[in-house]
């Protein structure tokens, strides 16, 4: 009972929370720039290349010749397939700069909140009531 109650302690503080609610931010943010290159960015990147689809750029290593990567699987031939490894090259450049651009915004505004000076604390009652006796005094003499 000990140790489940510790590893609750432990999931449940903020930072691993916190860092959970990121991995899984950071999965769905990784899929949506998959499409972007895969769907948006490669097909005119291709066709100003020659109607190239670098997805199916591979090198069979092995007897025979197919049309695509899937096909070479499917016959079991071993292939490398660097126009996959491309297009993952380019969703990691994009995703890094990405991050990048957000990690300088909160570095931006964490420098404005510092540089921001604090207001000056407000006096305290006791400072208050003196305040007011000195001003009473000098109204008298």
């Amino acid at each position: 009972m000990g140790l489940f109650k510790e590893f609750k302690q432990f999931a449940m503080r903020g930072n691993v929370l916190d860092m959970a609610i990121g991995i899984m931010m950071g999965a769905a943010f990784g899929k949506i720039i998959s499409s972007l290159v895969s769907d948006v960015l490669m097909p005119p990147i291709g066709k100003l290349l020659g109607n190239v689809n670098f997805s199916n750029l591979f090198i069979v290593l092995g007897e025979g010749d197919f049309p695509s990567v899937e096909a070479a699987k499917e016959a079991g031939v071993a292939t490398v397939n660097y126009g996959i490894f491309i297009n993952t090259v380019i969703d990691f450049v994009i995703v890094a700069f990405v991050i990048f651009l957000f990690v300088k915004g909160i570095n931006a505004m964490k420098k404005k909140e510092e540089a921001a000076p604090a207001a000056p604390p407000e006096p305290s009652l006791e400072q208050k009531l003196l305040a007011e006796i000195r001003d009473l005094l000098k109204k008298r003499g």
